[in-house]
């Protein structure tokens, strides 16, 4: 199932060398690589300060990043604490671990947040339908239960940066993408070494036309017609760093998700009306083709699909208050990240990509604190503020910054 973005207390480019020469130097290369992003992360994204307490989260497919991430942080003057996951684990949590422990009160993240200044998380799941076999009913219990967690991360106005935003390199999700792992890999370190500072100026001037705006108007020639009031609402600007007046801003200001590039924002309740159409969504484990969703007076009141569906109203139905609210809207702005012709991607930043939730919309500025939360991607899409084409077909239109 797919996450809210503000993280919960369940928290969560090796090249075959010929030679023993050549696999020398690729691994000096790779040390290099990793270091100098370890660097980035540490001192311009997560922007960890002497004396801090920092919690690094991965997987072993990337232990060498976590050290040299640990590493920088000591350097600063901070203190690093470093857990490591895998899909092994993750699975052996659900298929051994009995049902009687999901209601238990988060103890151990409670402890952890009540006193880390920053988290630092890198997806380690190779596998995008690794829980699709679990009860739905067990995410909905530990959902509700790591709430205390979820509220306490937020009240600290702990920073996070989360490497993967959808996109991490697997072979399991290039071929759910429908496009080859080194196409994936390449789009994604792409995607992280875009020109900040430009992406963050894209992202000020959409965020001015959407202040100043009142109605959004979504449209796909797939037959996708959204109205929804954004009047007075606050945008969210991702743009991959966190500057000092960020950390005065508070939590909305210090989220990271690398690749970055997003504006988002939660509109006002209640005034959602049409209906979104998805060609093809995986976010339950289970892939739904031509999904329609039908949302009035900002409620959904119909979900179809032509096949697929089955998976994702189990998980829909488990889960109480706030799941049918629709609540929030995601423009992708990174140009470094585009959309292959005939691929299944889909992820938040790709420049021009349209992205929509129900549920819980706390990262995008809203309060809805609903323990469920789901987004759909509905690329090439037109999305006009007042009339004003921000978004045409799937192309980002140029504005005055």
């Amino acid at each position: 199932m797919k996450k809210p973005k503000i993280l919960v207390a369940a928290m969560v480019v090796m090249l075959p060398c010929l030679t023993i020469m050549a696999q020398v130097t690729a691994d000096k290369t790779k040390s290099a690589e990793t270091e100098l992003l370890a660097q980035k992360i540490v001192n311009q994204c997560a922007n960890i300060k002497e004396g801090e307490f920092v919690l690094i989260q991965g997987g072993v497919r990337d232990m060498e990043l976590l050290e040299d991430l640990a590493a920088n942080v000591a350097k600063k003057g901070g203190y690093p604490l470093l857990t490591v996951g895998s899909d092994r684990l993750d699975k052996k949590f659900y298929t051994e671990v009995p049902a009687t422990y999901d209601s238990r009160p988060p103890e151990l993240a409670l402890k952890i947040y009540g006193f880390i200044d920053a988290a630092i998380g890198i997806t380690y799941n190779e596998d995008p339908n690794l829980l699709s076999d679990i009860p739905a009913e067990r995410f909905a219990v530990i959902s509700q239960a790591s709430a205390p967690a979820t509220d306490l991360f937020i009240s600290r106005k702990i920073r996070q940066v989360g490497i993967g935003n959808g996109l991490y390199p697997t072979e399991a999700r290039a071929k759910q993408f429908g496009i080859t792992f080194k196409e994936l890999s390449d789009m994604f370190w792409k995607g992280m070494n875009v020109d900040y500072l430009a992406l963050e100026a894209t992202g000020n001037s959409f965020r001015k036309v959407l202040e100043a705006g009142n109605e959004v108007h979504i449209t796909n020639p797939n037959g996708t017609d959204l109205k929804v009031m954004i009047t007075g609402r606050k945008i969210v600007v991702l743009d991959g760093i966190v500057s000092d007046e960020d950390i005065k801003e508070g939590v909305l200001a210090t989220q990271v998700y690398l690749p970055a590039g997003e504006v988002a924002l939660a509109p006002v309740p209640g005034t959602a009306e049409g209906k979104i159409v998805v060609t093809s969504d995986f976010g339950s484990g289970v892939e739904a083709k031509d999904l329609i969703l039908v949302f009035q007076k900002g409620k959904l009141v119909s979900m179809t699909a032509k096949s697929g569906i089955e998976r994702l109203k189990e998980l829909y139905d488990a889960f109480a208050e706030g799941k049918d609210e629709f609540s929030f809207i995601d423009i992708g702005i990174n140009p470094n990240v585009s959309i292959i012709p005939g691929s299944k991607l889909a992820c938040w930043m790709p420049a021009g990509m349209i992205t929509v939730g129900i549920g819980n919309n706390l990262y995008a500025g809203g309060d809805n604190k609903s323990t469920f939360g789901y987004n759909f991607y509905i690329p090439g899409s037109t999305l006009t503020v007042d009339g004003k084409v921000l978004v045409d077909g799937g192309d980002l239109v140029p504005l005055k910054k």
